[in-house]
């Protein structure tokens, strides 16, 4: 009797661990602003291990998440975790396309677009609560001249400010907004002819200081240059921001944090799911605010429900876009003040061993 008891209980043990969902989280240990390993630690506290079979991952060089990803996907696991910053995020999601492997995020960035999109929490601890209801859905993504985006791309000015910023050695909203408003001064609008597919080959020219393909909301940071975008409408909402005066770019720079700017005279916009645009001459774009230099004819597509990812159903946010964007950068000067008070407390220490050296030194 005992004998059927064990292996009764053993099948009862296979069956519920072959129903244990894997998943990987990939950590990229230099990227993003986030301490990695606090992360780490919290992983086995806040994720339900009768759930999940469990594996870390750390990056070792660049294009590493991409190859852990791929292995990934080929060893079926369900759902791997991108822990770093906007680019980790970007090259994990680009391994994920038209698989069953799910792409989670546990946002490091300095901008988290697509993260705030899926109202994944800012602070680890409520990110991994979301990956452990791991609730999973089916979603768009877009490329620019074969380039896949997840949140938005673009060329103009958002472009130009990208290239610019990639190239800064600081990170965060305040380094985006100094880069904004110093590059903002010395930009000059373009004209841009868009033809959008569906609509006869007709095509219609702007002069334009902007043009935003959108298929999240934002491109982080709470800066919403498509408001009502939707990533599970198989569309893309696109934002042509005209010219305007430097008298009217506080109105527009509100705007875009309080979800109004579809109100300002200066935006004309529409949904598609493919367009061209023509430039007089190549040159930079972005895609999800890493730029590139491309040629000057680009064509972008949306592809609906390709993608899976981890979504956060539960929860809105609760506070107005504008008061969020504050309480964000109050959070991330909170995380700078307590990194200078670690390193304030290891001063002592490591003065006391500098003087223990001194006078051991001297004594001999």
């Amino acid at each position: 009797m005992q004998f059927i008891r064990n292996i009764l209980f053993n099948f009862a043990s296979l069956d519920k661990m072959m129903k244990k969902k894997k998943i990987w989280f990939l950590v990229n240990p230099i990227s993003g602003t986030e301490n990695k390993k606090r992360i780490v630690d919290m992983i086995p506290k806040y994720m339900n291990s009768d759930n999940f079979e469990i594996t870390v991952l750390h990056t070792e060089y660049k294009g590493h998440a991409a190859v852990l990803s791929r292995e990934a996907v080929f060893k079926s696991v369900d759902v791997v975790v991108a822990v770093g910053g906007d680019g980790t995020v970007n090259e994990v999601a680009r391994s994920l396309i038209h698989t069953k492997t799910a792409l989670g995020i546990i946002p490091c960035g300095s901008g988290n677009g697509l993260a705030r999109h899926l109202y994944i929490p800012m602070n680890p601890e409520g990110a991994l609560q979301v990956l452990n209801e791991c609730i999973i859905q089916e979603l768009d993504y877009g490329r620019i001249n074969d380039t896949p985006f997840f949140c938005t791309c673009g060329v103009g000015f958002d472009a130009f400010v990208s290239s610019k910023f990639a190239n800064s050695s600081k990170r965060g909203l305040r380094s985006y907004i100094e880069s904004t408003l110093i590059e903002g001064l010395k930009y000059k609008p373009e004209t841009y002819e868009i033809e959008v597919d569906g609509e006869d080959g007709t095509t219609e020219k702007y002069n334009a200081f902007l043009i935003a393909c959108a298929n999240a909301s934002q491109y982080g940071n709470n800066v919403y240059i498509a408001p009502t975008a939707s990533m599970s409408d198989g569309l893309m909402d696109v934002t042509i921001m005209q010219p305007f005066t430097m008298l009217e770019a506080p109105q527009i720079a509100i705007q875009l944090f309080n979800k109004t700017i579809l109100q300002n005279s200066h935006i004309r916009t529409f949904r598609c799911r493919r367009l061209t645009i023509h430039r007089s001459h190549p040159g930079v774009i972005h895609f999800d605010g890493d730029p590139k230099d491309e040629v000057a004819d680009l064509e972008i597509e949306l592809y609906p429900h390709d993608i899976r990812m981890v979504v956060n159903t539960n929860e809105q946010p609760s506070l107005p876009p504008l008061l969020r964007m504050f309480n964000d950068l109050y959070n991330d000067m909170n995380e700078e003040f307590t990194q200078i008070k670690d390193d304030i407390k290891k001063t002592p220490r490591r003065i006391r061993v500098i003087n223990k050296e001194l006078l051991r030194k001297l004594k001999s």
